[in-house]
């Protein structure tokens, strides 16, 4: 008697069963690929902020003060960036830079294109800016004020009457280490922004720095005109040019406030008054370099007052234990 072979195959139900398993584990596997890639990026960054932060110390060392956030100085308005990279190993870019002339000069444009690594996050997907305006991810804390100059700096008086500037890193400096009586370890020194869209023609709520009209002269009145505007009103459209180039000391390239909480939109106001918050692409906060020259990721759940905190120098607040 012969026995017929019969060829064992996968049915049509076993096939599908199969699929719907792989899809299940890859579904599974992707938020697990995608968490350790943010993990390391965040990693990355709070590394690139802590060799800023080591760099101000020896920037301090040498000179008795940490730098300014710009200034006007023949129209100059150099960034604090400019002045710290000889300190993370930057010599080439530094040594490109013509401080005796504005940074906009043509004698600065090799430096307005210099791409510094350090400056940079690996979670801020925006790749693309200007080939001639090398960018930066990270900002010196200039105080909760809305001033963008004050006293010395602001010769007309728009500024006079609010309150003073109060950043370790503000243009009337220079500041030296023992004028933080806040403490170094509670006060903040550099944090983060993504990077703008470089287009006047589109507004990217969390990225550029729109414009109410107000005349705010609080904190709490600068936070409330800026909600209430909205992104997609072009009439509103402030500065695009977000974070370029790092060579350039201002409000929407390198510098912040914390006037505002962490995550919120950034805007500017007449009479040189402003309110650039600190943000990034990674999970529900941010990452600050203290003036100590530790690292701290933030939640944007923080209060406003523990941020305000923060974001003084000699204020004398109690820091919360939501930090």
């Amino acid at each position: 008697m012969i026995l017929s072979r019969r060829r064992s195959a996968f049915t049509l139900i076993e096939l599908l069963v199969v699929i719907a398993i792989i899809a299940i584990l890859i579904g599974l596997l992707v938020p697990a690929v995608q968490k350790v890639r943010e993990a390391a990026a965040r990693g990355k960054c709070q590394n690139n902020l802590h060799q800023i932060a080591v760099a101000l110390h020896n920037y301090h060392s040498a000179n008795g003060y940490f730098p300014q956030s710009r200034n006007k100085e023949n129209g100059s308005s150099f960034s604090a960036h400019s002045r710290i990279l000889q300190y993370i190993e930057q010599d080439n870019a530094y040594k490109l830079i013509d401080f005796t002339v504005p940074w906009s000069n043509a004698k600065n444009a090799a430096a307005r294109a210099a791409r510094v690594p350090v400056f940079s996050c690996p979670s801020d997907p925006q790749r693309w800016v200007p080939p001639d305006l090398a960018p930066t991810n990270y900002r010196a804390n200039e105080g909760t004020s809305v001033v963008m100059w004050y006293g010395p700096s602001d010769p007309n008086g728009v500024n006079a009457g609010i309150q003073p500037a109060n950043g370790p890193v503000f243009c009337n400096g220079p500041i030296r280490i023992a004028e933080i009586t806040d403490g170094t370890s509670n006060t903040a020194a550099f944090s983060e922004h993504i990077t703008g869209d470089f287009s006047q023609g589109v507004g990217t709520d969390m990225a550029d720095t729109f414009q109410p009209g107000t005349h705010p002269s609080t904190a709490d009145q600068a936070v409330a005109d800026c909600a209430g505007i909205s992104p997609l009103n072009l009439g509103q459209q402030g500065y695009s040019n977000v974070g370029a180039p790092w060579l350039y000391g201002y409000h929407s390239t390198t510098g912040y406030w914390h006037s505002a909480p962490p995550g919120s939109r950034s805007c500017m106001f007449p009479g040189s008054r402003i309110m650039t918050t600190a943000n990034s692409f990674h999970t529900n906060g941010v990452n600050l370099a203290l003036c100590d020259g530790s690292i701290r990721f933030v939640s944007y759940g923080i209060s406003i007052t523990t941020w305000r905190a923060l974001g003084t120098m000699c204020g004398g607040e109690v820091i919360g234990n939501d930090f």
